[in-house]
């Protein structure tokens, strides 16, 4: 059997395919981001996961892309929980922005952008991913993030910036306390994944003219930082991977077109794409 993984900051898709190809099982954990949690949780995860506890054994071939996986020794830390939890596999890890290069792929060069909990962003010409810039985190960076507008959310709600009826719904919605919040950014190895839940609040109040320009204006500083110093921006197109850039699709359009960018495809969630894409050109079972 072999094994597919997209592993986010939050959660982690898992698909299990037969030798032949053929889906086995598909299931989620939680992210393993190896930044910010104990690489030790990575085994206690996946056996709590009945499906993978049930097939580890079987599995001949590990493909895991991940956040955070963007260094040696991550990587490194990363491989050696695999293998140790899948003791008969041949484990490859990689970064997700391989996996969102991979996934995004139409069969001509582009710029390809991660915007989820996290964000990145890299050139992919079919055979060769280039990154010509850095991925700083949540607290410097991760510009047009799930993480980063949370962020905006909260510091506005508390020194009072958000208009009386957001402040309203948000108050009810929530009843957050300072205590509360400074708690889980500061004391929490998941602060950037704590940081991003609160984007269901924007997303449903997401046709309010306030949001409409806080996330337009944080999509402008993404695509500031994390692609116009891309030689290649003005040229091709640029596809996008994650929930963020899904669920604000017009607006971050919009803002791309204020640039004179041109955006091609966005994907929700990778998995499927990713696993196509395996089959193609790294198993070659199609």
């Amino acid at each position: 059997m072999i094994a597919i993984i997209d592993g986010g900051s939050t959660k982690c898709d898992w698909v299990i395919l037969e030798n032949s190809g053929k889906p086995h099982l598909k299931t989620t954990t939680l992210g393993f981001n190896p930044n910010i949690i104990n690489p030790d949780f990575i085994g206690q995860e996946i056996d709590r996961n009945q499906d993978l506890f049930f097939v580890k054994n079987h599995i001949e071939k590990v493909f895991f892309y991940g956040s955070g996986c963007g260094t040696a020794q991550n990587v490194k830390r990363v491989e050696n929980e695999f293998i140790k939890a899948f003791p008969q596999a041949e484990v490859r890890i990689k970064e997700d922005m391989t996996a969102a290069a991979y996934a995004a792929y139409t069969g001509k060069p582009a710029i390809v952008c991660i915007l989820g909990t996290g964000s990145n962003s890299c050139f992919f010409d079919g055979e060769k991913i280039r990154i010509d810039l850095p991925s700083l985190g949540f607290l410097i960076g991760d510009e047009g993030s799930g993480s980063a507008l949370g962020k905006h959310l909260l510091r506005r709600f508390f020194m009072k910036k958000l208009p009386a009826d957001l402040e309203r719904d948000f108050i009810k919605t929530y009843n957050l306390t300072i205590e509360e919040a400074i708690k889980m950014m500061y004391h929490n190895p998941r602060a950037n994944a704590y940081l991003g839940e609160f984007n269901k609040f924007i997303a449903e109040h997401k046709a309010h003219p306030y949001f409409q320009n806080m996330v337009f204006d944080e999509m402008k500083n993404f695509l500031d930082y994390q692609v116009l110093p891309y030689p290649e921006s003005g040229e091709i197109e640029i596809n996008f991977i994650g929930y963020i850039a899904y669920i604000y699709e017009d607006i971050l359009r919009a803002a791309a077109a204020e640039l004179n960018l041109t955006i091609g495809k966005v994907v929700q969630k990778p998995i499927e794409s990713l696993v196509d894409y395996h089959k193609k050109y790294i198993l070659n079972l199609d």
